[in-house]
This record gives C-alpha cells, sequence and structure tokens, in this order.
C-alpha cells in the first residue's frame, strides 16, 4: 500500500487562494549607499555628559538678558532656580560651590575666573563645563558628574544671577583678568602677579 501523503483537500486549495494575505512593512536599514545603518545605543544625554567631562561640549549661545543698576540690584533682577542652559548650570556650580558663603563681589570674582579660563585661547579647556572638569583644578568636582544643588536654594539663585551676569559680561570686578584663586587660609606660594583679595579669596594672574 502507498503510503499516505499530507495534503490540502480540494476546498481548502480554494480557500487559500482567495485569502488575503496581511503586508507588513520591513524598515529600510539601508541609507542611499546601501549601508546598514544602526542605532546607537548611548543616549543624547549620556553623550552629553561623557562630552562634558571631557570639556568637548559646545556651549548654546546665551540670549542677551537687561538687567541694570550695581552689582547687587542685578543680582536681584536676575534670580531664578534655572539658568536655562548646560553651561551656565557649570558655571552657577562653580561659584556656587566655590564662593557661596562669599561677598557678591567675591562670587562675581570666582565666576569671572573660570569664565576667564574658558577664554584663554587653549591655555584651559574652552566651556565652562571643560573648566570645571579640568583634573585637579576643582575640589568639589568628583568623577563625570557635577554634585546636585537644590534649586530652591537662595544661594543657588544668587549663583544662577551671577553666572548670567559674568556670562554676558555685565559688570567689571576688581579680580580683572585673574585665573587662579585660593582662599586666605592657605599659602601655596605661587608665583603669579597677585591682582585682588576679595573676601576670602586671593586673586592671581
Amino acid at each position: 500500500m502507498a503510503p499516505a501523503q499530507a495534503g490540502p483537500v480540494p476546498d481548502q486549495v480554494a480557500s487559500l487562494e482567495s485569502a488575503s494575505i496581511t503586508k507588513v512593512a520591513i524598515p529600510n536599514l539601508l541609507d542611499s549607499q546601501d549601508e546598514p545603518q544602526l542605532t546607537d545605543s548611548k543616549s543624547q544625554q549620556d553623550q552629553d555628559s561623557d562630552d562634558t567631562a571631557a570639556g568637548t561640549a559646545t556651549p548654546t549661545a546665551s540670549a542677551p538678558i537687561k538687567a541694570s543698576g550695581d552689582l547687587s540690584t542685578m543680582v536681584a533682577q536676575l534670580k531664578g532656580s534655572e539658568t536655562g542652559s548646560h553651561e551656565l548650570d557649570c558655571l552657577a556650580t562653580g561659584i556656587y560651590f566655590e564662593s557661596k558663603s562669599e561677598p557678591l563681589a567675591g562670587q562675581l570674582a570666582v565666576g569671572k575666573v573660570i569664565a576667564n579660563r574658558a577664554a584663554s585661547g587653549g591655555r584651559f579647556p574652552p566651556t565652562y563645563c571643560g573648566v570645571l572638569f579640568q583634573r585637579g583644578q576643582f575640589s568639589f568636582v568628583h568623577g563625570a558628574r557635577l554634585p546636585s544643588v537644590s534649586h530652591s536654594n537662595k544661594q543657588w539663585q544668587t549663583a544662577v544671577a551671577l553666572a548670567k551676569i559674568v556670562d554676558q559680561d555685565l559688570q567689571e570686578s576688581s579680580a580683572g583678568g585673574a585665573l587662579f584663586f585660593h582662599a586666605r587660609y592657605v599659602s601655596p606660594g605661587w608665583r603669579m602677579k597677585r591682582v585682588a583679595s576679595i573676601g576670602n579669596h586671593v586673586f592671581y594672574r
């Protein structure tokens, strides 16, 4: 006896022939050069953090701000919890952790040092974040991330205002073109020009 063969009966054949087949869209994984395109597994936020730590993040141009009067008046006008950009976050963080208990003139001078370094033409990293993350320069920086700060903190809001003032160069500082500073209770013996002593800090260039 011939072995039985499995196969569709005539009614099933007719049913299969008349059945519609759902089309499934297949994504095009080739570019115009027929090269595979792979999704980057690293998120943009992670990439921004890496660029920040490496000092290669590109600062965004800050929109001009309106403020007038002396330093304390400007700070009162510009106080707020948000800086508006990642670079200004770095600048405000540097001002906060290095000088939050200092007089406004001292906080301004610390901010100017960070800005002066970023504008030094290659001597230091070219961004505020890069300046902070340069190895061995700021003791409050550990690893690849800045310490967090409560944005409801009044000292933080003052640092935000001062960061905007420094970034827009709205006020002169008696520390001038200083690139370095240290607390008055230490004596590092630097052979540099001393340009100012404000609050608890001494400034040099």
